[in-house]
């Protein structure tokens, strides 16, 4: 959404708890104290985290708020020092939702597993599922159309068991599942993420010359 001008949009105050991350290690959003969830494109992970250093955890968000979930899909993030982040869009030739900073040295994916109470859902921008907080910290990612189907999993409060392949770092440890139920006894296989269309082009419309007469 780098093409709104986040002077225009909603300012909301909290205070910083916890970063939230992807599947490739990058944060990807935020949570405050007092529950609310931002969002914000992995391609600003580095500028943001490098913000939020140290001490400064009162921060101020402009953003929107999608109809589907309680969650604002961060623009610009200002700290208490007024350090400011504005959402400029992902670097040319990058795919933002695939790997924003894929030169940058990235934790080692291993196979993880857990089990856990679900301490709330995570969402995407648009507001759609995609995957959880347990109680102890740690963060299951699930492929959206996949999340939706066992949403009954997901509710806080629930027990929800995972196995898939995961990574730690100082930003928090996640578990992307590939299997999930509700203990590791009875783990059911996700179907994996759909691939990206590609995209046609129309040859035969390369293909036409137009000819003087």
């Amino acid at each position: 959404m780098h093409w709104l001008d986040p002077d225009y949009l909603p300012e909301v105050s909290g205070t910083f708890e916890r970063f939230l991350i992807n599947p490739h290690g990058d944060a990807d959003g935020m949570i405050l104290t007092d529950g609310t969830e931002v969002h914000f494109p992995p391609h600003m992970s580095a500028e943001v985290c490098a913000a939020m250093s140290g001490e400064k955890r009162s921060v101020k968000i402009r953003g929107v708020r999608p109809r589907r979930a309680d969650l604002i899909a961060a623009v610009a993030i200002e700290t208490a020092d007024g350090k400011r982040v504005v959402d400029n869009g992902p670097p040319k030739g990058h795919d933002d939702e695939e790997k924003p900073h894929k030169d940058a040295p990235k934790p080692k994916r291993e196979p993880m597993d857990a089990e856990g109470i679900v301490q709330r859902v995570l969402h995407g921008p648009k507001g759609e599922a995609r995957g959880a907080l347990l109680e102890d910290g740690r963060i299951i990612r699930i492929v959206p159309h996949e999340a939706e189907r066992i949403a009954n999993l997901l509710a806080p409060g629930k027990t929800i068991a995972v196995r898939g392949e995961g990574l730690a770092s100082g930003l928090g440890t996640m578990i992307e599942a590939r299997e999930v139920g509700v203990t590791k006894d009875d783990l059911q296989p996700l179907k994996p993420k759909k691939p990206k269309p590609e995209k046609h082009r129309d040859h035969e419309a390369e293909a036409l010359v137009v000819r003087p007469f």
